[in-house]
């Protein structure tokens, strides 16, 4: 059976194959086991090493993503791996597209359990130079495409008093150089989380927030420049990123805590820490390493 999702500007001619096929296998006990989890943005990358480690927790996992070829790889991979796994390509931009996708997992598992909003877009480009289309863009993804999927699950999680967990950024405490849509966008979801924590308190849903550092990429990944065209992330030294797995257990750790909020990384730490207390002087090393370092940047 397809479930297709509406096209919105930047999935139109794609074709939507969504499958709802879910390959049942003898789930491993934990509090993961047989809760419905969909994770935004999981053809690749950190998304895709999330839902790897749901599927191996026991989770029955949603997939999505915009790239086809990607999206059906992740699902094959789990399908092979024995997990309970069900896929829709879709455009977390479009709200339309969030309700298919909420529907998607109805169909396939009737209820949602987790809410991992994953997909966003980068960049590397000053504010002063970014095209206001490509501030737009990268604000939509990292924004709306939270919003979109929360409020469309958001009667399914309350229902379940479940849980969403809005990916951010340590670069959302403190601002970095060359990155302001995102930094701007990242930011926003901290403060949204709070908001719906207050707003929803009595419903026993959890809400949270994980920040991450940096984190080792696929080597394909992309981020837009000032014109929106997408090119190689900037460079990072190897011992400051983690691997996605690390990354994708320590989101699970939240969830099964649930936290209101996490800080990946002893830098992201200091990071909050001196931002909190000593905001001057952190803005004066970040400023020392943008002016020795501007390849970490550029």
């Amino acid at each position: 059976m397809l479930i297709k999702a509406p096209e919105s500007p930047n999935d139109r001619r794609q074709k939507l194959p969504v499958s709802d096929r879910a390959t049942a296998v003898a789930a491993p006990a934990g509090f993961f086991a047989g809760k419905v989890a969909i994770v935004t943005g999981s053809e690749s990358g950190i998304g895709r090493a999330t839902a790897l480690e749901l599927g191996r927790q026991g989770a029955r996992v949603v997939l999505n993503g915009r790239t086809p070829e990607k999206l059906t790889q992740t699902y094959n991979e789990c399908v092979e791996l024995g997990f309970t796994v069900v896929s829709c390509l879709a455009d977390v931009t479009c709200y339309e597209s969030c309700n298919r996708l909420i529907d998607a997992a109805l169909l396939a598992f009737g209820s949602i359990d987790i809410l991992i909003t994953n997909a966003s877009i980068s960049m590397r480009a000053y504010f002063a130079e970014t095209q206001p289309d490509v501030f737009r863009q990268v604000l939509d993804s990292n924004v709306y495409g939270s919003v979109y999927p929360l409020k469309a699950a958001l009667p399914h999680l309350i229902r379940s008093k479940g849980s969403v967990t809005f990916i951010s950024s340590i670069s959302a405490i403190n601002g970095m150089p060359s990155s302001s849509a995102y930094c701007a966008g990242k930011a926003a979801l901290a403060n949204l989380a709070h908001t719906l924590r207050l707003e929803l308190a009595h419903t026993g849903m959890h809400i949270g927030v994980v920040y991450l550092g940096f984190t080792r990429n696929d080597p394909e990944k992309r981020v837009l420049n000032a014109q929106g065209v997408p090119v190689p992330i900037a460079y990072r030294p190897l011992r400051w990123q983690k691997s996605q797995t690390e990354v994708a257990l320590a989101i699970l750790k939240h969830i099964k805590n649930r936290k209101k909020q996490t800080i990946l990384s002893a830098l992201g730490h200091l990071n909050a820490w001196m931002n909190r207390f000593l905001p001057n002087l952190a803005d004066y090393i970040l400023r020392q390493t943008y002016n020795r370092l501007r390849r970490m940047y550029e």
